[in-house]
């Protein structure tokens, strides 16, 4: 690849850390959000029950919102999301 082409490139920031999301039930939704001085939508997706993804922080994504039933994994481990039905239990 040269780089003095004149070609356009994407860039990605490399280095940045993973999460991966396993569905614990259909319709488990993705949501990216932006850095910045206004914090939006960037991309969504959604997950059926037993599906996962892996995603990365970047220069461009800051956060993530997680619906549904699943279980997120981090370099600090494992955490499951909680639903309002599960409000009461322990």
């Amino acid at each position: 690849m040269n780089l003095n082409s004149g070609e356009m490139h994407d860039t990605f920031e490399i280095g940045g850390d993973y999460i991966m999301v396993r569905a614990m039930e259909d319709g488990v939704t993705i949501i990216g959000l932006t850095r910045g001085k206004d914090t939006k939508f960037s991309h969504t997706e959604k997950l059926d029950h037993g599906e996962i993804m892996i995603a990365q922080f970047t220069s461009n994504t800051s956060a993530m919102k997680i619906r549904g039933r699943a279980e997120v994994y981090t370099k600090f481990g494992m955490v499951e999301t909680r639903t309002p039905q599960d409000a009461g239990r322990a």
